[in-house]
């Protein structure tokens, strides 16, 4: 049998699901000698986070897993936010992540025609009838664990609900006058199930068959049917809909559909100090809280793209958060460090000074240049090396020099030496201040008899300090991008998420001087900034002559919550 490695591999493996799956396509089970199928359904209301990462791979990676297939389709039976902006989007930002779905693409309202006419076929079969509570009644019948639901209407002659059924589609009624509601059990222990609603009126331009429906189905309706008409065999679902998998068999065996898909749960993916509601993430977009749905401090795949991070080290932090069947949130600090493994190994170096200070070397000539020779990348020494200028003139961070120097400060003051990385020890002879006594200049000498690294005399020098020469440096605005939120849980009940945005989110800094070597930067390439972290050319902003860098993860974790 095609799938016997694939069995064999699923019974040593953590993942429950693969565990299922390889239980249903064995000798017995329930899908034997079928090809494996899933779908990933998006509602294109907006833009993927990083919580859909986990789902997309969930659902395409299980497919492949089991030489299947998967489907991309539309949830787009709720016409309200959606539009084929986020359509284009999601297809491009699923592309990026590494997977392709060939020709099987569909929209959920493709299948409106078929969803219909099988909700016709309950109302024939008495499992369906049309009701006119109003939302407000509806919620005020639901009864609760003592008393069961109460509709005035499920009685209705099944020819009266045919016929007002058909003239809800035809545009006859206005909104919320009927819905078509499911005939299962009042006092069902599971609300899902006390006769939910499966269509409703809704006259909207859809963004993709516009005016021409006008009764919209319920997703705990289309979604089965929707899975039975692609012949998907597994709906790989997140764990909220564990309570609505009733209600999904019911449909599926009462639609008289020839396939029987099963539905499987697993946790979503929650990370700290983020929110995950596209409500509340629309809402911090459409009242210009962040800068759009690509905004670096968004949990979106775009905003996460332009803050830097790689295609690989999401898929690598979702492959180690892994597959759960109970509810827990990750540490965002984790993501953090998948995108510092794959930038450490990968990213090319460079110096950058953010917070520029004049360094003068006073023994070196006037318009005298030297260069250096120095790595691009010590993890790959197949990178190369770049050259880099030095001169009299140089830019060093702030931060390097301390006029009043604190205790174990290794860097540079009056009468102290460190190492400029590549090229030489200077030892700090002075500095000149402003009126106000803000230190402008920092004065120092070098060693020439240390170039590269060298010390012939063998003393040693505790503090390595990056530098960027002044005659070939590059400006540059750079954002220095931090959480979006200071408390750990900002989703939780009680606590209002808006309340909890970090005011030092985001710090720009204009006048940064790069060595020369980014000048060529090109939207989207990475750098490690030697001392300071990893950063990325801005995909929106960074352009030749006008460089835009994001940071996009410091060296180590030091986030620490307001």
């Amino acid at each position: 049998m095609e799938n016997e490695k694939f069995i064999a591999e699923s019974e040593n493996t953590d993942n429950f699901i693969e565990k299922f799956v390889a239980e249903d396509i064995a000798p017995g089970g329930r899908f034997y000698g079928q090809t494996v199928h899933t779908r990933f359904p998006p509602e294109p209301n907006g833009y993927l986070h990083i919580g859909h990462a986990k789902a997309v791979r969930v659902d395409f990676g299980t497919a492949v897993k089991f030489g299947g297939i998967c489907n991309l389709r539309m949830d787009d039976t709720n016409p309200a936010k959606e539009d084929e902006e986020f359509v284009d989007a999601i297809k491009e930002d699923i592309r990026w992540l590494g997977w392709d779905w060939d020709d099987r693409f569909f929209y959920g309202s493709d299948y409106f025609q078929q969803t219909y006419e099988y909700a016709v076929r309950l109302i024939t079969k008495g499992l369906a009838y049309v009701c006119e509570l109003t939302a407000e009644e509806f919620a005020d019948k639901r009864g609760d664990l003592k008393r069961p639901a109460v509709s005035p209407y499920r009685d209705r002659p099944i020819e009266d609900s045919v016929r007002i059924f058909e003239e809800m589609k035809n545009g006859k009624y206005p909104d919320g006058k009927y819905t078509l509601r499911a005939k299962i059990d009042l006092a069902s222990g599971n609300f899902n199930m006390r006769d939910p609603v499966l269509y409703r009126i809704r006259h909207i331009d859809h963004h993709h068959v516009g005016t021409s429906w006008c009764v919209f189905p319920m997703y705990d309706f289309a979604h089965p049917i929707q899975d039975i008409i692609e012949g998907v065999t597994h709906s790989l679902c997140s764990l909220e809909y564990e309570d609505h998998r009733p209600l999904y068999d019911w449909v599926v065996n009462n639609i008289d559909g020839s396939c029987k898909p099963r539905q499987i749960e697993f946790a979503r993916l929650n990370i700290n100090y983020t929110v995950m509601s596209k409500r509340k993430l629309r809402y911090l977009v459409e009242n210009k809280l962040v800068d759009g749905w690509d905004d670096p401090r968004m949990p979106t795949i775009r905003g996460l793209r332009r803050r830097g991070y790689t295609s690989a080290s999401i898929n690598d932090f979702c492959e180690r958060v892994g597959i759960a069947k109970a509810y827990s949130v990750v540490d965002h600090s984790l993501l953090e460090a998948c995108l510092r493994e794959d930038l450490n190994a990968n990213a090319a170096r460079a110096m950058a000074v953010i917070r520029p200070l004049k360094l003068t070397v006073t023994n070196m000539p006037e318009g005298e240049t030297k260069f250096f020779s120095i790595e691009n990348n010590p993890e790959n020494e197949a990178t190369g090396t770049r050259k880099v200028a030095f001169s009299r003139s140089l830019w060093i961070e702030q931060d390097d020099f301390a006029a009043d120097p604190p205790k174990k400060y290794n860097r540079l003051f009056v009468g102290n030496e460190v190492r400029l990385k590549g090229a030489y020890i200077v030892k700090c002879t002075g500095y000149n201040t402003d009126a106000n006594g803000n230190v402008t200049e920092v004065l120092a000498e070098y060693d020439p008899a240390t170039e590269g690294g060298n010390t012939p005399d063998g003393r040693k020098v505790r503090g390595t300090i990056h530098w960027v020469d002044a005659s070939a440096a590059v400006n540059a605005e750079v954002r220095l991008y931090d959480r979006l939120f200071t408390d750990s849980d900002p989703d939780s009940d009680g606590k209002d998420y808006l309340e909890l945005i970090n005011p030092n989110s985001l710090e720009v800094l204009t006048g940064c001087k790069l060595e020369s070597s980014l000048a060529g930067a090109k939207p989207g390439d990475a750098f490690q900034f030697l001392r300071l972290g990893y950063f990325v050319a801005d995909a929106k902003d960074s352009k030749p002559g006008a460089l835009v860098f994001n940071r996009a993860a410091a060296l180590k974790d030091s986030f620490k919550a307001q």
